[in-house]
This record gives C-alpha cells, structure tokens and sequence, in this order.
C-alpha cells in the first residue's frame, strides 16, 4: 500500500490489507449530519470489499447521491457477477443509499443482515417476502472459501438493527458507525490523517453516549479478538493501535465519577433557579428534608448564571433529579430548559424525578417540567410542590416532606415508586 493517498484524486478502490479495500465516499463539505450534529470537516461514507477464493463480499454501501463514486470504485477491482454476498451493519440511508442499485447489478448476492433489521431492509427496498436475505446473530458466519466473515450482535449502536462484522482470519472489524466520527480526510488512515481526537470524543458524546450499557455489551464481544484493524463507517480506519480506540470507549461508557460515592450510596441532585428567591428557599427545604434520609446523597446546585454542560456527567450517574423553577410567562424559566434538553445525550430511563417552584398568577411551570421528564422516560413518584408567592413555614415543610419522600423511594422505604401519569393531575 501506498503511504500517502489521496482518494479524492481518482475514483479506484484503495486497499487496507491484502484483497481487502475501501470503496466509499468522501463528503468534504457536509457541515451538519441528522440535523444536530456539527461537522466541520464533512464525513465520510465508508464502505468495504473483501476478496475471497469463492466470491467477493460488500460490507455496507454509501449516501445515495454519492453512488456513483461508490460503484466505481466496486468497478476497478471486480465485476458484479463476482459479488456474492452484502452485509448491511446497519441500515440508516447513509450507509443503504447505493443498496437498491447494487442489488439491480448483482442480483446473484445474497444480503446479510440483523434479525431486527429485515422490517427496515422491506421498508428501504419496497420489496416484499422474495427478497433474497440471511439474519444473522452472534456466533453466524459465511465463507467466501479462503476468508471467513462473522457477525457481532451489537443492537442500539446506535439503532436496534446495528451489528459488527469480522473478517477473522485478518484480524480487521468491520464495526458499523461504533468507532466512528465525521472527519472527513482524503488520506483515509488514522496515521495519516489530521487530529480527529474531538471529533471522535463529540461523535461518541451526541451518537453513542445515550446507549452506554449497550456499548459495554458490545466491547465483552469485541475486546478478546484479535485486531488489526477497525474499519467504521464514518472517519478514518484505524490501522494503528486500534485496541487504543477500544480502550477509550470503555473508558468514555465507565462511571466517571462513581469513586467519590459509596457503592451503597444513592445520589440526589437539586437544580433550581430563583427570581426573588423563593424558590431558592423552597430548594433548600427539599434539600434538608432529603439529606435527613440515611443512604443519599444528596447535593444543591443554583443554576443561575451557570453553564449546563458541566452537569451532564453529574446527571447522568446521579438516581434522582429535582429541578426548582418560577413560572415567569407561563412558564419555566430559560436555563431550567437549557438543561433539560441537554439531557437528550444520556440515558434517564427509571431515574426518579421532582418539580418544584414559586409562582405569582398560574404555576405553569411544574407540570411541564414533569411532563419533560416523563418524556425522558424518567419515573414521577410524587406531585410536585406548587407555593404561591413568599412560601410559609407550614409550605416549607412540605417541601421537607417532599425532599425526604423522594430520598426514601431511592432507599426504598416509600414503598412502591408510583408513576403519575399527565392526564391523571
């Protein structure tokens, strides 16, 4: 293999290890990818040839508009009568774009896809039962004589449908959009291209970050093989040191901040802003009624002119999360929502979850902050605490109570966690 390649200068297929090449895509100048993700060096679209003794193999395809890159690279290494199997990784149109017309031309090739996939596979084609397709779980291969490829059931990596392939006797993974990231370089290679270290560490933070439990699931089937390379489907491929890159994912999807909490410890969280400060009051009513429950931790950040990113981690591994707001126009106040809809890149499912504020003429504010949490598929064991104006005594103790009735469901002692449903207040 040549050292220094520039792919963008010719449409040939590049190889990355004896009969084995890419044939994807480069797409320079995409500067947002699904909508909300920023790509300040475009992406690519990678997709895979593997040559072996009993017919050729396609490992994922690229964005339709840029098909015709692709098939010219498939093109300068193979005829389509020679195509016998396609592996779909995984299904999004990104990497299926070229699919339908890479059936038309090789219609002798059988398809390979995840069990939960064949909904969309009839879905993207418009096609019906005679599609000609295997599924395929962990533990599945299929030979191509000399070489053998085997599938690694990687479900929500980030979609249900998502696996890994693995071309065994090289040592290359083939992984799907896991190791991945929008970096686009002509020169291929993590060795030779740019710095991708931020884009890498943001693409796992907006695509895989929410699946962390799935991503540990799929390193227990990763990490004991050999690798020699890992080739995604967007950036470079990882030809050096990939085990590093590995490494690094089991360290992003690990407890960042668990060794400050006692193993037996549940942790609180308290968020509130306030206007005059009731709902600062009313804050540290929940606070001490809580922290007076054995077994939680419990912690009160004002969010008043602070920034949100920071909070993520803490979110992310704290059990519970409370937030304190006025109603300010029928509403809750901006830096509460900022919050909340930050909150989009982790996982809250079964967190408990609490509402709380002042308010001058309508309280709007604690219903919809519930309602967004019950969006986040989190758990609201209790009505939240509405005060009108300056609160009393006799209202600061029941934000005492509420405190203390949230921190005893964490230890479980307030018996079964109901869950308020919207309709029902």
């Amino acid at each position: 293999m040549n050292s220094l390649i520039d792919v963008s200068a010719h449409r040939d297929a590049v190889e990355i290890a004896d009969g084995v090449y890419w044939v994807g895509a480069l797409d320079p100048t995409l500067r947002t990818f699904d909508i909300i993700l920023s790509t300040a060096n475009g992406t690519t679209y990678n997709a895979f040839l593997v040559k072996g003794s009993e017919g050729v193999a396609v490992i994922d395809t690229v964005k339709e508009e840029f098909a015709d890159e692709f098939f010219a690279r498939l093109e300068s290494q193979v005829e389509y009568s020679e195509i016998k199997v396609i592996v779909l990784n995984h299904l999004e149109p990104d990497h299926t774009g070229a699919l339908p017309e890479l059936m038309r031309r090789a219609p002798q090739a059988r398809l390979y896809i995840s069990r939960r996939a064949t909904s969309m596979l009839k879905a993207l084609l418009k096609a019906g039962e005679d599609l000609k397709y295997t599924t395929v779980a962990t533990g599945d291969h299929v030979e191509l004589g000399d070489r053998r490829l085997s599938f690694l059931h990687t479900p929500f990596l980030h979609w249900p449908d998502t696996q890994c392939t693995y071309l065994e006797q090289e040592g290359i993974l083939f992984s799907g959009d896991i190791f991945g990231c929008h970096y686009c370089d002509k020169r291929l290679f993590n060795d030779l291209v740019g710095d991708f270290r931020f884009s890498f560490d943001y693409y796992y933070a907006h695509i895989m970050r929410p699946f962390k439990e799935h991503v540990l699931n799929a390193l227990k089937l990763i990490e004991p093989l050999k690798l020699t390379q890992v080739a995604p489907t967007h950036g470079p491929i990882l030809r050096e040191r990939p085990r590093r890159y590995v490494t690094h994912y089991r360290e992003l999807s690990s407890p960042a901040l668990g060794h400050g909490i006692g193993d037996q410890e549940k942790t609180l969280i308290v968020f509130y802003i306030s206007a005059y400060g009731n709902t600062a009051r009313m804050a540290e009513a929940v606070n001490e009624g809580a922290s007076g429950v054995a077994g939680v931790r419990v912690s009160l950040y004002d969010l008043q002119g602070g920034e949100v990113e920071p909070f993520v981690n803490l979110i992310e591994e704290a059990d519970a999360l409370l937030f304190g707001s006025p109603t300010i126009n029928g509403d809750a106040v901006k830096p509460v929502w900022d919050l909340l809809s930050s909150l989009a890149v982790v996982n809250l499912q079964g967190k408990l979850g609490g509402a709380f504020g002042s308010y001058g003429w309508s309280g709007e504010a604690i219903r919809l902050v519930e309602d967004r949490m019950r969006g986040l598929k989190m758990n609201i064991p209790h009505p939240g605490i509405r005060v009108k104006l300056i609160p009393t005594e006799e209202e600061l103790d029941e934000c005492r109570s509420f405190g203390q009735r949230i921190a005893e469901n964490l230890v479980g002692l307030g018996g079964e966690k109901a869950v308020l449903d919207f309709a029902d207040l």
